[in-house]
């Protein structure tokens, strides 16, 4: 019978075990991929990069456009209640176009990315490790690195920033729409302070953000994937932790980013 006293220790030592497991093999797995990285060029790594693409990309547009113009109507709706009590509503374009640009639109972006393919990611590659399928391409000294995971990750580094400037234009299209509607704002005001305020920084930080954010999206999907075990219920619990996990390295990252970029001035 377990004791009572050491079971939390154990517990967190467990926990601390199997997530610098996963973490090392993460690691090792991103490195393994980037070194197969000018092998894409053949003929038909080049054809699987297309198609993550439009997986990546192409195939979430619609759910990206009704998010993005939502966040920047409610960046807003909830600015402009505080800038109308000090008459100050001309300032609302600036506002919610280097809110979208620098934060909501990366953040936005990852996290309809992490849910969606990050989790088909995860599911698809778990479902080929527990069928074997990874093991028999291993016996035929097929790398999955340079086959699998490779054209997911380029895909991901590639879409994951041209949706995020997507998601930053349409979530300030929402703003502007809300700013005319619900304070009188007019979209030549909107534009002009958004021009204003709006910062090439502003713009490459949330590129870098959407940059990053697409590597920890792919490689925790992936590397979930490879690890799965136990049949159905595995491949299950692997999807949820690259979910999860995706999610919170997108919060933690995106702190440490804005902190360097901005609270640092570099």
């Amino acid at each position: 019978m377990a004791n009572p006293l050491t079971a939390p220790i154990a517990s967190m030592g467990n926990f601390l075990s199997s997530t610098a497991d996963q973490t090392g093999f993460a690691l090792s797995l991103l490195g393994r991929t980037l070194l197969y990285a000018p092998t894409i060029f053949s003929r038909r790594p080049l054809r699987a990069l297309f198609r993550q693409m439009w997986v990546c990309g192409i195939a979430s547009i619609p759910v990206t456009c009704i998010v993005s113009v939502f966040t920047g109507a409610i960046l807003a709706l909830n600015g402009g209640i505080s800038l109308s009590k000090i008459g100050q509503e001309a300032l609302m374009g600036g506002i919610v176009a280097v809110g979208m640009a620098r934060e909501m639109g990366p953040f936005m972006t990852a996290l309809i990315l992490a849910a969606s393919v990050g989790s088909a990611m995860a599911a698809e590659l778990g479902t080929m490790k527990v069928s074997e399928e990874i093991d028999a391409l291993e016996v035929m000294a097929i790398e999955p690195a340079k086959l699998l995971v490779l054209p997911r990750l380029l895909a991901m580094c590639i879409m994951g920033p041209v949706l995020t400037i997507y998601a930053s234009l349409l979530g300030t299209v929402g703003g502007a729409i809300t700013s005319y509607y619900q304070y009188g704002v007019s979209y030549q005001l909107f534009k002009s302070n958004a021009l204003q305020e709006l910062a090439f920084k502003d713009v490459y930080s949330g590129c870098l953000k959407a940059f990053i954010f697409a590597i920890v999206i792919a490689i925790v999907g992936c590397s979930q994937g490879l690890k799965a075990n136990g049949g159905a219920i595995g491949v299950g619990k692997a999807t949820r932790s690259a979910v999860v996990t995706s999610y919170l390295l997108i919060i933690i990252l995106g702190y440490y980013i804005t902190f360097l970029l901005y609270r640092l001035q570099w």
